[in-house]
């Protein structure tokens, strides 16, 4: 059999009509699948130890990157423009905390002014403080009120220039360091250094920040494709003579 990750696992099938054959077998097989699992997780979880050491000594950060986040922009001819960000602890992709953003301040094509206003509507919610209404001793902290060991733009040096004047904007400069990692030679563009950074290809630090690039990739293009999806749709009705809005809106739901 196939387990999830696409692994060979070994099962011993008993002959029929042998009940206690039967669970005797079955105990045995989910021990074996058991102990081959956890082989799997030890393995993986070395990996990502090793990911995030390295990016920490290549990159000069003082601590390990263990909450990692991510942004992209995607846009076609400047029409539906929206932004992910995605994050990684520990290498693992925390699901609960990807965030959607719908670009609403910039009209045509502009990678940089759409990444500048995802990143401001992202930190603004970091560090400005709680509406009145849900603010006091009870209140519990939120993904927005994290900030990342490590935040990577999808780009190179001008997404990353955008993202040290947002984090500058914001007061954080000194607390969140920022990097791009470009798609085309995978070069590793870093604050306060000339040149991009080449990490050696075959490294777990730059396999883990590849990952975490092509999800942020892959969030944002799924929710470009929704949005413009539901702007073609209703684009279409608006040509259709006798439908009001009260109409167009009940044929959308």
């Amino acid at each position: 059999l196939r387990n999830r990750r696409g692994n060979t696992v070994m099962l011993k099938v008993p002959r029929k009509g042998h009940k206690r054959e039967l669970v005797d077998m079955a105990a045995e097989n989910a021990a074996e699948t058991l102990a081959h699992l956890h082989a799997q997780w030890i393995a993986d979880e070395g990996r990502q130890s090793t990911a995030i050491a390295q990016l920490q000594e290549h990159l000069g950060l003082e601590g390990p990157p263990n909450r990692i986040e991510c942004y992209d922009i995607s846009t076609i001819q400047g029409s539906a423009t929206t932004g992910s960000m995605v994050v990684f602890v520990k290498g693992v992709p925390r699901k609960n905390d990807y965030r959607r953003f719908k670009i609403q301040s910039v009209q045509g094509t502009d990678d940089y002014a759409s990444m500048r206003e995802m990143l401001r509507r992202r930190f603004r919610r970091a560090t400005e403080p709680a509406p009145q209404a849900v603010q006091g001793p009870g209140r519990k902290k939120t993904s927005w009120d994290l900030l990342p060991d490590l935040l990577v733009v999808d780009g190179g040096k001008g997404q990353l220039n955008v993202a040290i004047e947002v984090l500058d904007e914001f007061g954080l400069g000194d607390q969140v360091p920022a990097i791009g990692l470009a798609k085309q030679e995978e070069e590793v563009f870093v604050s306060g250094r000339p040149e991009p950074l080449r990490l050696p290809r075959t490294t777990e630090g730059l396999y883990l920040l590849q990952r975490i690039r092509d999800e942020a990739h892959r969030f944002a293009i799924n929710y470009h494709r929704r949005v413009r999806g539901k702007q073609t749709i209703r684009s279409q009705l608006d040509e259709v003579p006798g439908i009001g809005p009260k109409r167009r809106s009940a044929l959308l739901k």
